[in-house]
């Protein structure tokens, strides 16, 4: 797609205040903060609901581990040219390739 750029407007400071994120979302498309950024006044950190914390912290706790496999460097180069072809890096296609491997092996084991 062949899109033309536009030149936004300066934002001036302070920001109107908008009353729907979709008023917020028209400013900002057509005005640039750029020249503002430093004058803009500081975020107040967020805080998140205890449900969103309760649940980082659950896939935090199931957070991959980490191990060492021995591969012969031409299997190494192999899955970095299929990666690459792929919107993924050599090392989760190796991954899928393993889950993928526990998966058939797996089934009627109940693993």
């Amino acid at each position: 797609m062949n899109r033309m750029k536009t030149k936004l407007t300066a934002a001036k400071l302070p920001l109107p205040t908008f009353s729907s994120d979709e008023g917020a979302a028209e400013y900002f498309a057509t005005h640039s903060i750029a020249g503002a950024w430093d004058e803009l006044p500081a975020a107040n950190p967020a805080k998140p609901s205890a449900v969103l914390e309760q649940s980082i912290r659950e896939r935090h706790a199931r957070a991959k581990s980490a191990i060492s496999i021995r591969l012969v460097p031409e299997q190494i180069a192999a899955a970095k040219k299929i990666a690459e072809a792929k919107p993924v890096g050599y090392q989760t296609q190796l991954r899928m390739w393993i889950a993928e491997g526990i998966q058939r092996e797996g089934k009627g084991r109940n693993l």
